[in-house]
């Protein structure tokens, strides 16, 4: 499905002009709309931390020159999407540039701590999001019930469910969840 571009570039240019509050977090758009999204608490940054640590501790055997790092936004222009994943692997050159955002073409994974305020969007809009852009490999973490999905092969065809505590495969790395937290 593509977007007029005159259309998403409007939206884009709202996007980057929003004033940064206190407790509004990322900022994307989806669905023809720019979408607010709340700051995540606490423990939300701990699981991107605890899963950014051990895949950044086999990049370097997997992947050289890749890292593991939240923060930056993902666009695709023809699909009318900027999201703002909250962990994905990229090569850490593609920092050295002057692109706002990363392009599908560049990422190798994306990770969703689910959170509590808008769960839907983690299992339903994004992991849509995310097999429409090729990207090859999307992780899901869900804190509020201690699980997650390992979603693969092109469109998202095979997912693995876990449950936190048990040793996972996600493409050609192993995380151990028993380093993650529930919310509660």
């Amino acid at each position: 499905m593509s977007v007029d571009p005159a259309a998403y570039a409007r939206l884009r240019e709202i996007a980057d002009q929003l004033p940064r509050l206190p407790g509004l977090g990322r900022v994307e758009i989806a669905d023809g709309a720019v979408v607010l999204m709340l700051s995540p608490v606490k423990r939300h940054e701990l699981a991107v931390l605890r899963i950014a640590q051990q895949l950044n501790a086999q990049l370097p055997q997997t992947h050289p020159g890749y890292i593991a790092h939240g923060g930056a936004d993902l666009e695709d222009v023809g699909l009318g999407r900027l999201r703002n994943p909250d962990l994905m692997v990229f090569p850490d050159a593609a920092l050295d540039d002057d692109d706002p955002a990363f392009l599908p073409h560049e990422i190798l994974l994306v990770v969703e701590i689910v959170s509590t305020s808008n769960p839907e969007s983690d299992y339903r809009d994004k992991v849509h999001d995310c097999a429409a852009m090729g990207i090859p490999l999307y992780l899901l973490v869900d804190p509020r019930k201690g699980t997650g999905i390992v979603h693969d092969e092109p469109g998202y065809t095979r997912r693995k469910d876990f449950a936190f505590g048990d040793k996972i495969t996600v493409g050609p790395w192993t995380l151990d969840t028993s380093v993650l937290r529930t919310y509660a």
